[in-house]
């Protein structure tokens, strides 16, 4: 009887896992057309592209493109940026018609959204998220008679 189980467990072949099949890589999809979020402060200009529903296909920032210290804040990294972003999102997803969101008040507002018309994608609209403070906090210092 013992020598049966011997034989039993000589005779099985070792478990193997089922090879890992592998799978197709996905194509990148197209947008055609999509959001152009523009961030400008006295800092940095910071330009997202977007599709539709909001997922951010392509970034940059003056500060990405090697604009150090107060030149990140000028009209001309903001270009740099807005660029550099719209080649992307234009090779890679064939963006060709955006919605342009701007938000703040540094020097990179007017020039990014040239720069982006001047890559040859159409802009539909121009809209204003500028934050502004109605109310505000209370002031400082004892109240006034």
């Amino acid at each position: 009887m013992a020598e049966d189980v011997k034989t039993t467990v000589a005779t099985e072949a070792p478990v193997e896992a089922p090879a890992a099949t592998k799978k197709a890589k996905k194509g990148k999809r197209v947008v055609t057309s999509g959001q152009v979020h523009i961030q400008a402060t006295f800092n940095n200009t910071v330009i997202s592209i977007s599709d539709k529903k909001g997922q951010v296909i392509a970034a940059s920032s003056a500060g990405a493109n090697g604009f150090r210290g107060s030149k990140k804040g000028t009209a001309y990294a903001a270009q740099i940026a807005a660029e550099k972003a719209g080649e992307i999102a234009k090779k890679d997803y064939g963006l060709n018609s955006v919605d342009v969101y701007v938000k703040g008040i540094g020097l990179g507002r007017d020039s990014a959204i040239r720069a982006i018309s001047g890559l040859g994608i159409k802009i539909d609209s121009i809209t204003d998220k500028t934050p502004i403070a109605h109310g505000g906090v209370r002031p400082k210092g004892e109240r006034k008679p």
